[in-house]
């Protein structure tokens, strides 16, 4: 994916003639497109673990991208940018939570000796049963993970970033743990505690 499908050059051709609001908009303009080709990655890696799906996730940062292009004059320096994404990137999620789901379906048990990585392609298994096990979550509580153990917010961060409590935030991360500990008894990743 790339920033193109958000920020197209020819849209901003009508830009005053004015020579200094033409600076000012295109300076702006190059802040944000700077923004959009050195973080879509790190976005779409977050994205893809609140979903658990590409196409999903593709679609979410697009969704941050298009907010944040709208709110770019707001934004007081481009460094909050990034923030400014991943606040609308999980309430867009968060709303998700709200909506009617589809029953899930539970990750199969891991094969003996899953937890040791000998070779990349047991690594591989390892990985795709990992996401397995993160999909039979729940949206509310995948996103709790994502942010307490992939991106190493404490618990009011993650509470504040989703607009939720911090109890909620334990409750839903406790949850996420046992599910996970049933999942995948011999993963030894989930024994790792994020910082509070």
């Amino acid at each position: 994916m790339t920033g193109s499908a958000v920020l197209d050059p020819r849209e901003y051709a009508h830009v005053s003639q004015h020579p200094s609001i033409g600076h000012l908009m295109d300076a702006r303009e190059a802040d944000y497109a700077r923004f959009v080709r050195t973080r879509t990655h790190a976005l779409l890696r977050s994205a893809y673990l609140l979903t658990g799906d590409q196409h999903l996730a593709e679609d979410l940062v697009q969704e941050a991208l298009a907010r944040t292009h709208r709110a770019w004059s707001r934004l007081a320096k481009p460094e909050n940018a990034e923030a400014y994404a991943r606040k609308v990137m999980y309430h867009a999620q968060v709303s998700f939570w709200r909506r009617p789901r589809v029953a899930e379906i539970p990750a199969e048990t891991l094969p003996a000796g899953a937890g040791r990585i000998d070779d990349p392609a047991e690594a591989a298994v390892q990985r795709l049963t990992l996401r397995r096990a993160l999909l039979a979550l729940s949206a509310k509580q995948r996103a709790v993970i994502v942010l307490r153990y992939f991106e190493d917010h404490t618990e009011a961060e993650a509470a504040q970033v989703l607009g939720v409590s911090v109890s909620t935030v334990k409750t839903q991360t406790g949850r996420a743990l046992d599910r996970l500990r049933t999942l995948l008894p011999d993963l030894r990743v989930l024994t790792r505690e994020p910082p509070r």
